[in-house]
């Protein structure tokens, strides 16, 4: 630790994140910018000398972005092309059709689960918030239910699952397989989406509010049980059938999992090594971008196709810089020895490590709204944390972006698109609706982080 004392580290780190969360929350310094001031504080203060803490900034962030920066540009890309050509809404459609009336809650979590994998939440949500409210309309199911349930399989795989950026950028910091981190992620979603539905479910009792047959508002009648069909065959001929609408979104999951299971199998001769190339990430994220491409838009000018992709890169932008960022910080903590000596104490206790991002990722959550932030600034602040105390690194990540989830309130964008949406007006039924929802999420989630720890 080329003498500088642990205490010295310590109170260094203390002060770099404070000053982190100050700048974020007081000044109008953007989140990235805030980030690489921190670094400096914290690499200075624990006794790098400035060169080295240049290299230790650029090294990060480079070596962060070198592996997931690609992927994320292509994901945003993605999204874009199944927003603006109706394959989202398809999805809704088809399963709303699969699972029939009565369950359409199912069909909303679902939907949601699977269409925040390469779109954001806020845009999906936006997109198939009519299709919940013509179902409301038809069956008299309560908006609330059908929102909670849309919106919580939304936040949920788009806080969790790659290649949503935020999921992308963790697993980059972490250097975990994004391949098994995708798999665990899936598999640790489904409770956590399943707790939400029935708390939707039951709230829509609570709070039961159904669009107006006359106007765009919403009306409270007396509760009553769904009496119609769900399907709305509106704008049908519009849309892309379901196997093409599908077809590019399962596409780079297959490969990416047919990658990690060859991998670790060992087969890796013939056949077998042009899927695990097809399987690399960067590779099956790009066929999935081609084939949406050229399957979704067969009719849009080629001049709008392009120009709808351009403008999806700039949100792109601002998240490869934090993602970049939030590695350069890592890189700060790794080379200044905190991160061992943080390590050693937390190995001489009985605490799981893995709380550690969870904490921070809760913590910067509640301070600053933005769920990508958080679990992109713990997973900077505990991935050298994690290694040097001999953590389940993918374990470590999914930590990160599970503490994320926490209680989404007046300082989260998602939580007033949700509530618009839904009708709901009165902070104390927008609490109940959203806040408490993404906190059962939360919860679920961490509980499985701790069964997981037992076994892994």
């Amino acid at each position: 630790m080329n003498g500088i004392s642990g205490g010295q580290m310590l109170i260094a780190l203390g002060i770099g994140l404070s000053v982190l969360i100050l700048l974020i929350l007081r000044t109008k310094l953007h989140v990235f910018i805030a980030l690489i001031v921190a670094s400096c504080i914290i690499g200075l203060g624990g006794g790098m000398k400035g060169n080295d803490v240049i290299a230790a900034i650029t090294g990060g962030f480079g070596g962060t972005l070198g592996s997931i920066g690609i992927i994320i540009g292509m994901g945003v890309m993605m999204g874009k092309i199944f927003e603006i050509s109706g394959a989202a809404e398809r999805m809704a459609r088809t399963f709303l059709k699969l699972f029939g009336k009565g369950k359409e809650e199912m069909a909303m979590a679902l939907t949601g689960f699977l269409v925040s994998i390469p779109i954001f939440c806020d845009s999906g949500f936006v997109i198939l918030s009519p299709l919940a409210k013509a179902i409301s309309r038809r069956t008299k199911k309560s908006i609330v239910s059908l929102s909670i349930a849309l919106a919580a399989g939304l936040v949920i795989t788009h806080s969790l699952v790659p290649p949503t950026p935020g999921p992308l950028g963790v697993a980059g910091t972490f250097g975990v397989d994004i391949g098994s981190f995708l798999l665990l992620a899936l598999a640790i979603s489904v409770l956590p989406a399943v707790a939400c539905m029935f708390y939707g479910k039951y709230l829509g009792k609570k709070i039961y509010q159904i669009p107006s047959e006359t106007d765009d508002g919403w009306i409270r009648p007396p509760y009553q049980s769904s009496v119609s069909e769900t399907a709305d065959t509106e704008c049908e001929t519009r849309m892309p059938s379901t196997f093409t609408a599908f077809v590019p979104l399962l596409t780079p999951i297959i490969l990416i999992l047919l990658n990690t299971v060859l991998s670790a199998l060992r087969i890796t001769n013939g056949v077998a090594s042009i899927f695990i190339f097809l399987g690399k990430p960067i590779i099956a994220v790009s066929i999935g971008l081609i084939l949406a491409i050229y399957t979704l838009t067969p009719k849009k000018p080629r001049k709008e196709v392009i120009t709808e992709l351009e403008g999806s890169i700039k949100s792109a932008g601002i998240i490869i810089l934090v993602t970049g960022a939030g590695g350069a910080l890592g890189q700060i903590i790794k080379a200044a020895g905190v991160g061992d000596y943080i390590a050693a104490g937390i190995a001489a206790t009985p605490l799981p490590v893995i709380l550690l991002p969870f904490v921070i990722a809760t913590l910067v959550r509640f301070v600053q709204g933005s769920g990508t932030v958080a679990m992109i600034t713990a997973a900077g602040i505990t991935a050298p944390i994690v290694a040097a105390a001999g953590g389940n690194m993918v374990l470590g990540a999914l930590a990160a972006c599970s503490g994320s989830l926490f209680f989404s309130y007046f300082n989260d964008s998602f939580y007033w698109v949700v509530n618009r949406f839904t009708g709901i007006t009165e902070t104390k039924e927008q609490i109940r609706v959203w806040s408490v929802t993404t906190t059962i999420a939360w919860a679920v989630s961490f509980a499985e982080l701790l069964v997981l720890n037992i076994f892994m």
